[in-house]
């Protein structure tokens, strides 16, 4: 069974195409990575999926239930964080999760038991009675986290938590989503990461509305095509205006860092024998670069 099943889910704003007819299929327990530049669809299916948000067309289910008439019923279901989910900062970290524990229902020793773990999950027992206020970003994120799974939601969206963090508490964050995954929980999460996004066990990867790639992170890199070269240069930017120049028969190309990046098919490796190149495997980045610039093309047509 799915924990997420959607298909052809399309959201518009008066003549805006938000989402274009995402079809997904998410099985529970997993880290699904829902990739995408600003603007590109991502938050929009999320709302949709929890419920916020209508679909304008298209259909979906969440947990095996229908996400058109069963949308209350799901809701109690899941649990939802983003970069701005709402802590009360002149409240302690005890006072937010007992205020959030309240939303969820939770009451009698139930109720304290999960305080206690969101506590201890968090690392912020020895801080429960200090302000919110006075906790650094790391530690209001962690505390967001505990306060939108205290009611322990098999399915959990959490819509860019990440940003904004230092990198040290991105790491800690992520140890405690592979907990709960290891725990049975689904987790669709967004971030603009690629080394978060290396770890999920499937991504999507959403471009102005369209659904353009999804499958493993494996799958995406070993099914990119051609060879990919990586071509040191102490000015990325002029080997690339150079090598365009050239108009050599390439697939994709584009400065990487201190090198140009070239996707060629196998056959036209002679025509880069004058440089130090070296064949590499492409990065996530490298192949949603791939995938972008093909659907440009394909819009262009």
């Amino acid at each position: 069974m799915y924990a997420i099943e959607t298909e052809n889910l399309t959201r518009v704003f008066g003549d805006f195409i938000a989402v274009n007819q995402v079809s997904l299929r998410i099985p529970q327990g997993g880290i699904y990575g829902f990739l995408g530049p600003n603007g590109s669809g991502k938050s929009t299916t999320i709302r949709m999926l929890c419920g916020i948000l209508s679909p304008s067309r298209g259909k979906g289910r969440l947990l095996g239930l229908d996400l058109a008439s069963q949308g209350e019923v799901i809701k109690a279901k899941i649990g939802y964080m983003s970069q701005k989910f709402s802590l009360y900062e002149d409240l302690t970290v005890r006072q937010n999760l007992e205020f959030y524990a309240g939303l969820y229902s939770l009451t009698g020793s139930r109720r304290q038991e999960r305080i206690q773990a969101m506590l201890a999950m968090a690392g912020l027992a020895a801080r429960q009675n200090d302000l919110t206020a006075t906790l650094s970003g790391g530690w209001k994120q962690r505390l967001a986290l505990g306060c939108s799974i205290l009611h322990s939601p098999p399915l959990l969206f959490l819509d860019e938590p990440t940003g904004g963090v230092d990198p040290m508490s991105r790491r800690l964050f992520w140890d405690i989503i592979y907990q709960l995954s290891q725990q049975g929980t689904t987790v669709m999460v967004t971030t603009h990461f690629m080394d978060e996004a290396e770890h999920c066990d499937a991504i999507g990867f959403i471009y102005e509305g369209t659904l353009i790639a999804d499958d493993t992170p494996a799958n995406l890199k070993k099914n990119l095509p051609g060879l990919l070269l990586a071509i040191p240069a102490p000015d990325p930017m002029g080997l690339f205006n150079a090598l365009t120049a050239r108009q050599l028969e390439v697939m994709d190309i584009y400065p990487y860092g201190t090198n140009v990046h070239v996707l060629i098919r196998a056959d036209r490796l002679a025509d880069y024998q004058e440089f130090a190149y070296q064949i590499i495997k492409p990065s996530l980045e490298d192949v949603f670069v791939y995938y972008v610039k093909t659907k440009r093309k394909e819009m262009v047509v």
